[in-house]
């Protein structure tokens, strides 16, 4: 999934897409697309591999949750939920940079539908949301998705994307049916009768209409493996709501807080901002002040920690100096001229990426205090196909974007843990294959 050009600087809605892997959630601009009603759908699969786990019996409805669940990884983190009553599964790519999430609702007459698309008339606990919702109303603070009245005077939404990826259908509130103990209460989300991408999205950042905020989820947490070399085959990895067995080991950051009288026109105070301090390469840490890591008078230079991004993304200051040291270790073998996904540059030829790490040695991002990721030297570069390998990192700049985004790809084999009712991400290396065995 990925993205873009000139942007209102908005990280609210669905992860998108610019290649086949960059990734990151903020529209060029929303556009009244044809009004849609709300049809049924195609009958989605029943079953869920989604294995859960009780703390104790509850009450429907109850909280907290607590779950485990196995997710596919390839450039995305790719869940499968049960929604609805009974449960319809639904394959939601966990995105902790944006908030709305939706669904596939395609209509049965679309001949290319996805093949999870959620049939409202199937479940019992569905239901629209009209145009006189309080949320169908414009400029809804912390939450400017552009909404209108269909000819059936539901509430609907669209979005399109800079690179003309869009969803588009009618808000809806549905619930999450986990186990017959554990069901959310009616959430809002998008029910897309149009979308680009064949999956939904779980938004999971800090916005009052994330699946977070509505469910009341005080922390969750996954572990990124190593992604599979061979074309369309998926790694698995491990995704808990709730507490995590293995939190007694995570280091954690306090989350940077804004408080909502600091409107900056470049900064995104719904996201998970996290204080890094430093980068290093090798044995050498780079010249790069903290300050470029951090929110300017603007709200530039903020640092998120983004699971619906695949590469990493740095403001210019910091890139080039990145890019300057990725020169001075390997400059030669730079494949000249390439730039993969508008963004990276810093790409390399050949079929042999464990010898230009080796050169390179490994990549550290510092927080302070011990805490730090850590990007051993023999998984530093991206197959990006062709025979290309990417360092994973791009400049964030190339997207409209004036912030430092942490993705996916530099949280392989970590644990990382949003506790969002303490404010913080927490971070423990692992082997996130071996979890499964």
């Amino acid at each position: 999934m990925s993205l873009f050009v000139t942007f209102l600087y908005i990280f609210l809605c669905n992860s998108v897409s610019l290649s086949s892997s960059l990734s990151l959630h903020f529209p060029l601009k929303s556009l009244r697309l044809t009004p849609t009603t709300n049809s049924s759908s195609s009958s989605s699969s029943s079953s869920s591999s989604f294995q859960t786990s009780l703390a104790s019996r509850r009450t429907p409805s109850s909280l907290p949750y607590s779950f485990r669940s196995n997710f596919k990884y390839s450039m995305a983190l790719i869940l499968s939920l049960p929604i609805g009553t009974p449960a319809q599964t639904q394959e939601l790519v966990l995105d902790t940079g944006s908030q709305l999430s939706w669904i596939q609702c395609h209509p049965k007459k679309k001949k290319k539908k996805p093949t999870t698309s959620f049939d409202p008339s199937l479940s019992s606990s569905f239901s629209d949301l009209p145009c006189s919702h309080p949320l169908c109303k414009p400029r809804i603070p912390d939450f400017t998705l552009p909404t209108t009245c269909d000819s059936n005077r539901l509430c609907h939404y669209s979005y399109f994307y800079a690179d003309g990826t869009f969803a588009e259908g009618n808000l809806v509130k549905e619930k999450f049916t986990f186990s017959n103990t554990q069901i959310t209460p009616p959430l809002i989300l998008g029910c897309a009768a149009e979308s680009t991408d064949d999956k939904g999205i779980l938004g999971m950042n800090l916005g009052r209409l994330s699946f977070v905020s509505q469910a009341k989820i005080s922390k969750f947490s996954y572990c990124i493996p190593t992604r599979s070399n061979q074309p369309g085959l998926s790694s698995t990895g491990s995704f808990y709501l709730g507490e995590n067995p293995s939190s007694r080991g995570f280091k954690y950051v306090s989350l940077l807080t804004f408080p909502q009288s600091q409107r900056m026109p470049n900064l995104d105070p719904l996201a998970y901002t996290v204080p890094l301090q430093g980068i290093r390469i090798g044995q050498k840490r780079l010249n790069i002040s903290a300050s470029v890591f951090r929110p300017d008078a603007g709200g530039s230079g903020q640092t998120m920690v983004d699971s619906g991004s695949e590469f990493t993304h740095l403001v210019d200051v910091a890139y080039d100096k990145v890019k300057e040291e990725i020169v001075r270790l390997v400059g030669p073998r730079l494949k000249k001229g390439y730039v993969y996904g508008a963004t990276a540059d810093m790409c390399f030829d050949g079929n042999n990426p464990v010898e230009i790490g080796r050169l390179i040695g490994d990549l550290v991002f510092e927080f302070g205090r011990g805490v730090e990721i850590l990007v051993e030297k023999q998984r530093l570069l991206v197959n990006v196909g062709g025979g290309v390998h990417c360092l994973g990192i791009g400049r964030s700049s190339m997207l409209g974007a004036a912030s430092n985004i942490i993705g996916n790809v530099h949280q392989q084999n970590l644990w990382v843990e949003f506790d969002v009712a303490n404010r913080r991400v927490g971070f423990s290396k692992a082997d996130c294959s071996r979890l499964l065995r």
